[in-house]
């Protein structure tokens, strides 16, 4: 047989190597803690929940969704006036995606020709590599440097790939950075494209997780932001919805009409109760958003405080559901720290160069466990000796 030239992008690397090290461990007896990936472990509150039941119990709505119910247009528009003050056209500016991931993996096919170039940041989230290249694009990377806070310097940006670029991907609160930005910072990110007629997409994933200050807002909210892009959002994190597969596109009407054009070619739209229960997750009760906020507030001063304490120096991450944390220079490398540490200590995470080189020498922390496991987990850490001199 043979198979795509494209998927070889998508060859076996570290986190397989990574999981099968750990399932071995288990086979074995031994416990470990898998902080690697960002699966939130924190359910929907009891009114989503009885959303999804009532509606999973009926039985009309088992048909094919095939498009948006209005009534999720109209609560998105409402929840981005509310939570933003964005004003959003329900009939044009938004589109239901199955998760934002979803979204991210598809929208280069619907805006991007091969060969064009999308700007996109290093370290990133993968899936802003990863759907770009399944539709022939040239990535270019966009560095994000710890001494400049991680924000994107676009006067980095060569004039000439600039004026190629077809899409640039941006995100704050950022992964796996937790990187917040600066309102002057959009500013310049609505300026630079419209200069080079670059359309945007900002991924808004973590507005609600921001620690020791105020939640962010929205890059929306900014004059000129619709003209020039669009918005993902998911309640995934925020709500608890990470299973169920729900998020949505919103900004630029143009960019919105060719993605829910590409998806209505590609799937038969969201389940109508996960539309029911999203429906319900944003124009409800919105006191769960703090509870889980607060939650996890409390795994990451849990963690980084805990890490610090016994050798590992580790700063209070401000926002998302991660930390991101630099190895001991000891270690010639990060994916030689995470083996090490799972093999030592039992504790699995991710390795800062799984989101690209620029993450060498950094590990990504995911706040999926309860402080009980956290406190273990570091106790573990203490007692395998790998922090001592």
């Amino acid at each position: 047989m043979q198979f795509s030239k494209r998927m070889d992008h998508f060859g076996e690397n570290i986190f397989t190597t990574l999981l099968n090290k750990k399932l071995e461990m288990e086979r074995q007896g031994r416990k470990v803690t898998d902080l690697s990936v960002g699966t939130p472990n924190i359910p929907p509150a009891e009114h989503i929940r009885k959303a999804l039941l009532e509606a999973a119990a009926d039985e009309r709505n088992y048909v094919y969704a095939i498009k948006d119910l209005d009534e999720l247009h109209q609560a998105a528009a409402q929840w981005y006036q509310r939570r933003y003050g964005v004003d959003i056209d329900p009939d044009r500016e938004v589109v239901g995606l199955l998760g934002s991931q979803e979204g991210l993996a598809h929208i280069a096919l619907a805006v991007t020709d091969p060969g064009d170039i999308v700007l996109v940041p290093e370290p990133c989230y993968p899936i802003f590599g990863d759907g770009p290249s399944i539709a022939g694009a040239e990535l270019y990377p966009m560095p994000l440097r710890k001494e400049k806070q991680y924000l994107i310097d676009f006067d980095e940006i060569p004039g000439d790939v600039a004026d190629r670029a077809k899409l640039m991907v941006v995100s704050y609160p950022n992964n796996p950075t937790t990187a917040l930005a600066p309102g002057w910072w959009y500013e310049k990110c609505i300026a630079f494209a419209k200069k080079h007629h670059i359309i945007v997409v900002h991924d808004n994933a973590y507005s609600e997780l921001v620690f020791d200050r105020e939640p962010t807002g929205s890059f929306l909210a900014y004059p000129g932001a619709k003209e020039v892009g669009v918005e993902f959002n998911s309640l995934s994190k925020t709500y608890g919805l990470a299973g169920a597969r729900i998020g949505f596109c919103m900004g630029n009407p143009d960019v919105v009409e060719e993605l829910a054009k590409l998806k209505s070619n590609m799937d038969y739209g969201i389940f109508l109760p996960v539309q029911k229960a999203a429906i319900a997750a944003i124009t409800g009760d919105q006191s769960c958003v703090e509870t889980t906020r607060e939650a996890y507030r409390r795994r990451r001063d849990c963690l980084c405080d805990g890490c610090t304490a016994i050798g590992w120096p580790m700063d209070r991450c401000p926002g998302t559901m991660f930390v991101w944390a630099k190895i001991p220079e000891r270690f010639g490398s990060s994916v030689e720290f995470v083996q090490t540490l799972l093999t030592e200590a039992g504790v699995l995470v991710t390795p800062g160069s799984a989101f690209g080189d620029s993450g060498e020498g950094f590990v990504r922390i995911a706040l999926v466990k309860d402080e009980e496991e956290l406190r273990e987990a570091v106790a573990r850490m203490d007692r395998s000796g790998i922090f001592r001199d």
